[in-house]
Order: structure tokens, then sequence, then C-alpha cells
């Protein structure tokens, strides 16, 4: 079990409380990188879902006095479709026919405390870079699974994190018999743009540092 002692209890309760698939070591270390990242520029995460990882990441970026945005469009990736492996019925809306975790994490940011720190952008990754146009302290890629998803989040954001700041990509398996291999993928092409230098992985949680 990893030291929280570092962590926003408040925080931290409702982190472990919410929805989403990361592992505590995992979002302890986000939160540190936030910490550290959050006055070189605005940090960004990927794919929020329901805020699980938002509340470290958002925990972390207050910490360092900094602003975190939450890119997701809230429809669900692929994965989270009716009929898919990790579908969760909890969030389809009937009416609208269609996933809707929006409210969801509107009430993790409230509950946390981080409704100043954390803003909701809800969005495609492809609009919101559009947006997005000053170096970043740290980019955390965890939407879409496809290789299309990942390769596109990839490039339109890595180049983004600014010097000395952290690209960070989620769900990294090595053993194909062990998960996807998108996120490896675009974690291997960043290595070899040598743009980044490989910092130590915690779990499937890949660290890189812009030179």
């Amino acid at each position: 079990m990893p030291s929280v002692d570092r962590m926003d209890p408040r925080a931290l309760e409702v982190a472990r409380a919410c929805k989403g698939f990361l592992d505590e070591e995992e979002g302890m270390r986000l939160h540190d990188l936030a910490r550290e990242c959050a006055p070189i520029g605005p940090i960004v995460e990927i794919g929020s879902y329901c805020g699980k990882s938002s509340v470290y990441v958002g925990a972390g970026t207050k910490a360092g006095g900094g602003t975190l945005l939450c890119v997701d469009h809230h429809r669900g990736n692929e994965e989270q479709q009716p009929g898919e492996l990790y579908h969760d019925p909890d969030l389809f809306d009937p009416e609208q026919g269609a996933m809707d975790s929006l409210r969801i994490i509107r009430r993790t940011l409230r509950d946390a405390g981080l409704e100043d720190t954390a803003l909701l952008l809800v969005s495609s990754s492809t609009a919101a870079a559009r947006l997005v146009t000053v170096p970043l302290g740290m980019v955390f890629i965890d939407g879409g699974h496809s290789f299309e998803a990942a390769q596109t989040d990839y490039e339109r954001w890595a180049g983004k994190v600014a010097h000395g700041g952290i690209l960070a990509i989620h769900d990294l398996f090595p053993n194909p018999d062990e998960g996807g291999q998108a996120p490896i993928t675009i974690y291997r092409q960043a290595i070899a743009s040598e743009l980044f230098d490989e910092l130590p992985t915690t779990k499937t949680l890949g660290v890189l540092r812009r030179r």
C-alpha cells in the first residue's frame, strides 16, 4: 500500500470511493507528478470518466498551485458501450440512448473540493487540442484504448508538453495476453521520438519527461 499521508485526506477518500480503473499506487504517482509539474504549466487529463484519476491529479495540481483541465466527451470509450466488457448500466441514460458520466464527475469534483482547480472540458480530445495552445506541465493520456483513439491522443497532445514536463500514459501491457496494445504502442513512439526520457513506471502507468 502506498504512503498516502501526502494527499489531502478528503480528496483521497473521494478517489477511493469513485468508480474507475486506476490503481491507488498509480493514482498517488499521478498526484505527486501533478504537484511537481503544476508550476510549469496547466495539467491536462485525457479521459476522466467518473473522476477517480481526476481527483488524484487534481489534488496534486491544487497542492502545486495549478489548474487541471479534464478532457472527456463523457459518452464512454469503445469498451464502455452497451454489450462491451466495461459497460456500466448505471451510467447509461435511456432518454439519450447514450452513456453519460458527466453528472458523476461533477459530483466527484465537488465532493473532493476541486471545482475551482479541475475544469471540465466536455469535448473530444481532437476538438479540445485545438483550443489548448499553451505549453503544458503534464499530459495524462487515459482515453479511448483503440489504436486510432490512442494514436490521436498522442499526436494531438504529446507535442504540447513543456520542456521538463511530464507525459504519462496509463494501461501499459508489454505482454499482449494481459491487455490491449494501443497505450504501450504510443508510449514506445514517444520514446522513439527522442523528445522524452523514460522515468520509472508505476504498475501500468508509464512516465516520460520532456527533454
